[in-house]
């Protein structure tokens, strides 16, 4: 066994995870650091998948009839255990996902902003009094709960979106179901035993969470099943391609959280010293596997010279390793199939007349595991490889002369997640923040696209899939509305001034 499986089990053992490991079983659990087995688990079936639905089923019955603000006390415990049990659940997350140790930590602390946010939010859960054209009448809207929320997760993020969903779907009154990536399932049991631990000491339902463990058979009983009404599901326009139209065939709701291809105009009057740092984290973080990371910097043609000559210079520093070394600040690539990615676009790059200017290898980092050097390519135009999300650090570079054909190379991606211009001219700003501005569900001025906060909606337009989750009103998505009329009158006006006999 692998110091790296060691260490994993370790965690797991003090995270409250019975042994999770079978030797025959079908799915192999590996960690990007070194590439090693740290176990094989054994896949859910469709039956056992369609069994824990209904077991949530029947848990949102009850859970539904306690006041919110109780169930908020729950989501409370979890937090509680979440802050106890950060630095083994953030290294877990580094083990598992190849986050370096700053982002397996923040990780964790989303999770813990987020139960604080849905703690706050239970006490919360407005409806509105409208007014009523009949007199005698009152009208409101109210806000129930919905029912099962499934939610399926990408390898990226492997605890944070669930915990996204999660925190407010356990306050709005909903159970649920989450199928993990197969790549991340540790992280999931990790989870799942600190919410069955609150879930004790709150005394929730049995069944009110539970994780599917296994490949897409599993997420599709999720997909189809009719007692699951809301979907969330976070990973590629390809797959939000597949379970749209499933969800939708049976007349239920997705929430959809899909690719991203997101860019940062840089303008002449950009401080240059914010921009390089801005752009570095955004770019390398997560090693480029974030939905946020930076895809494109479209820079003016007064600035592109010293701005491309500063961030090679900054990429040569980067140093590159395993993720649990302190000093690290790239880690690897979660696969030999991400690595071909990053390489073929490489190539595709090169093909459309784009020059390299630094990075594009891979990296000998000792254990194994697919490290490279963050690549910066140089290109004459927004070619097809260009407009393609590729999940890696691969930062595309192009020019332009006016703030007009910067926006129309911004928006004419077919993702629209998230966005971010450097300026410190007020008018470029506001623009970019305009209705002709970004067309981006994110749109940051002087940061980067990634780093978004608890408080705000997170989510994107376009091919992005249109979904919102964490701050904000995205509660709403977990609940189902009501409008009520009330006739306190001793007579039956009809809406409309309608007469009736």
């Amino acid at each position: 066994m692998s110091d790296v499986a060691t260490q994993a089990g370790e965690i797991l053992d003090r995270l409250g995870v019975a042994d999770p490991f079978v030797g025959d079983g079908d799915l192999v659990a590996r960690s990007p650091i070194d590439g090693s087995e740290i176990g094989r688990l054994r896949s859910h079936t469709p039956e056992e998948a369609a069994h824990a639905i209904g077991r949530a089923h029947a848990a949102f019955e009850r859970w539904r009839t306690v006041p919110a603000p109780v169930r908020g006390q729950f989501v409370r415990e979890l937090g509680e255990l979440l802050r106890e049990h950060k630095e083994d659940l953030g290294a877990l997350v580094s083990i598992e996902a190849g986050k370096i140790v700053s982002e397996g930590l923040g990780e964790v602390q989303e999770m813990i902003d987020i139960c604080d946010l849905a703690i706050g939010l239970s006490r919360q859960l407005h409806g509105l009094s409208i007014a009523s054209e009949r007199p005698g009448h009152r009208m409101m809207e109210q806000w129930h709960p919905l029912g099962v929320v499934g939610v399926i997760s990408a390898f990226n993020f492997p605890v944070a979106v669930w915990s996204w969903n999660a925190a407010l779907a356990f306050v709005c009154g909903d159970a649920v179901v989450w199928k993990p990536s197969e790549k991340t399932v540790l992280t999931a049991l990790g989870c799942q035993a600190l919410v069955l631990e609150a879930g004790r000491r709150a005394g929730v339902p049995d069944g009110l969470s539970a994780v599917l463990v296994g490949d897409r058979t599993v997420g599709e009983v999720l997909v189809d099943d009719p007692r699951v009404p809301l979907v969330s599901a976070t990973g590629s326009t390809r797959m939000g391609r597949q379970i749209a139209p499933r969800v939708a065939a049976r007349l239920g709701r997705t929430l959809l959280e899909l690719g991203g291809n997101n860019a940062a105009v840089v303008a002449p009057s950009a401080d240059l010293d914010l921009t390089v740092r801005g752009v570095v984290f955004s770019a390398v973080g997560t090693a480029g596997q974030r939905c946020t990371s930076l895809r494109r910097v479209i820079v003016h043609e007064s600035v592109k010279d010293e701005l491309v000559s500063r961030l090679a210079a900054a990429y040569a520093t980067l140093p590159i390793g395993s993720p649990l070394e302190p000093s690290t600040l790239v880690g690897p690539l979660i696969d030999e199939a991400a690595f071909r990615a990053f390489d073929e676009a490489l190539a595709r790059a090169r093909a459309d007349g784009g020059e390299l200017v630094t990075g594009g290898t891979r990296a000998a980092v000792d254990g194994g595991g697919f490290y490279v050097r963050p690549a910066i390519v140089d290109m004459p135009a927004q070619t097809e490889i260009v407009r393609a999300e590729t999940f890696a650090p691969l930062l595309y570079v192009l020019t332009y002369g006016d703030l007009d054909e910067a926006l129309a190379l911004h928006n004419e991606v077919a993702q629209g997640l998230s966005s971010s211009i450097f300026t410190l001219d007020v008018r470029e700003a506001e623009t970019f923040l305009s209705v002709v501005g970004s067309d981006c569900g994110i749109a940051n001025v002087n940061i980067g696209p990634s780093g978004a906060e608890i408080g705000g909606a997170f989510g994107g337009e376009k091919e992005t899939g249109g979904g919102r989750e964490s701050g904000s009103d995205a509660w709403r998505a977990y609940m189902r509305r009501a409008t009520n009329t009330v006739n306190y009158s001793r007579e039956l006006p009809l809406a409309q001034g309608v007469e009736f006999g």
